[in-house]
């Protein structure tokens, strides 16, 4: 289990998170579609994952977003290296009515994004690009090589919701046990 706080000028965020959990979350950003969107991020990857965070969404809900996407991904570090007797690679697509969208991921401990979402303006009152800036800020911190591409939808709550949850069945796959594996990787480290 990881814990983490963070207080800036701008946020102050307390994450728990639990690798090894059931996919079960407490979740308070003050950004409620973000807290959707982390709820079925958390249930579908089985990722426990408890989030609260103070922002100044006064101004808007940037730094809310992102810094979540650091302690997140600072926290997914800590629970996940050094890598050991887990598949390591994960993928999955998930559909959400007309949209399709595919994550690929490896615990690779070399961060890298590849973010092909097509969508623009806002679902509710969450600014769609803000996704990106989520991922970018929690691969980044957590070390993971992900790619994520959206092949079809016109619905952004559909879209942005399947790239979530693709997110999360990859991890999920990723994280799987596998004994015989030991370190996945013939480096071995990562």
């Amino acid at each position: 289990m990881a814990e983490f706080n963070r207080k800036t000028k701008e946020t102050d965020i307390y994450c728990k998170i639990d690798i090894n959990g059931c996919g079960k979350s407490s979740i308070n950003t003050g950004v409620g579609f973000f807290d959707h969107m982390l709820e079925a991020l958390s249930k579908h990857s089985g990722v426990d994952i408890e989030l609260t965070c103070k922002g100044d969404l006064h101004i808007d809900a940037h730094h809310t977003v992102e810094d979540c996407g650091i302690v997140l991904g600072k926290a997914l570090k800590d629970e996940i290296f050094p890598i050991k007797a887990v598949e390591r690679y994960g993928n999955a697509t998930v559909v959400m009515d007309e949209a399709s969208t595919t994550c690929a991921l490896d615990l690779s401990n070399r961060p890298y994004l590849i973010y092909e979402v097509n969508v623009s303006g806002k679902v509710g009152e969450f600014d769609v690009e803000l996704a990106e800036e989520f991922f970018h800020a929690l691969v980044m911190n957590a070390g993971l090589t992900t790619h994520i591409i959206n092949e079809r939808g016109r619905n952004k709550h559909h879209i942005l919701e399947a790239s979530f949850k693709a997110f999360a069945v990859a991890l999920r796959r990723a994280l799987a046990k596998n004994e015989r594996l030991g370190i996945p990787s013939t480096k071995g480290v990562l």
